[in-house]
């Protein structure tokens, strides 16, 4: 099967698997993702298609919801086996997934491949800005979570079982994660985007405790 008939595939794919899941793990997250790191791959200079293939199954089995952070390598690799792509973009597409996540504020992960870093920007920027507020409620929300509470202080994680764990407010999920994550980016062309994104949610934080204690 050529490239672009396995890039389609995948996306009907996988649009099919998310077409039920959260409003901020659905197919549009997936497909932003996808958007991204096209736009970060092309400036970037790294095999797009490596790239494709790990952006839009990055997310097929999500530890959020199964609690098991290999079954979305495995589902992976069972799909991309079936489209009889070469096993050393599966094995590839396979590390990035299996490496993508955030893993808590005291946690730092890194990506061996520069397609690897290209997906994980991707992901990273559609956590934050305008875009980013608007997953953090509905995950929030979808989890049972408060939007805010100011006598909890937030987390600051040194394991991942302690940020899978964590049941937080969606305030304190901004310092938790989405206001570190543009520090955390690894290509020149995603730091560049995360910088307008990064004060978006600033701007926003500081307008939200405003009117939270009546002073707007």
């Amino acid at each position: 099967m050529d490239r672009d008939a396995a890039i389609e595939k995948t996306k009907k794919f996988v649009k099919r698997e998310l077409s039920d899941d959260s409003p901020a793990h659905d197919w549009w997250h997936v497909y932003r993702v996808w958007r991204n790191a096209i736009r970060i791959g092309k400036d970037e200079g790294v095999d797009l298609f490596t790239v494709q293939l790990a952006a839009l199954l990055h997310d097929i089995e999500d530890w959020k919801f199964s609690d098991e952070e290999m079954t979305g390598s495995e589902k992976a690799r069972n799909w991309l086996d079936g489209l009889k792509v070469d096993e050393k973009t599966v094995s590839h597409v396979c590390e990035i997934i299996e490496n993508i996540s955030f893993k808590g504020a005291g946690v730092r992960s890194s990506m061996r491949t520069e397609e690897g870093k290209v997906v994980q920007d991707a992901d990273r920027l559609d956590a934050i800005g305008a875009i980013g507020i608007a997953r953090c409620f509905a995950y929030g929300g979808s989890r049972g979570r408060q939007i805010h509470d100011p006598e909890e202080k937030p987390g600051d994680h040194e394991s991942f079982e302690d940020y899978k764990n964590s049941k937080s407010s969606s305030i304190n999920h901004f310092h938790e994660k989405l206001l570190l994550l543009k520090e955390r980016m690894n290509t020149e062309s995603a730091k560049q985007i995360a910088e307008g994104r990064h004060e978006f949610m600033r701007v926003f934080l500081d307008r939200f405790h405003e009117e939270w204690e009546g002073k707007k």
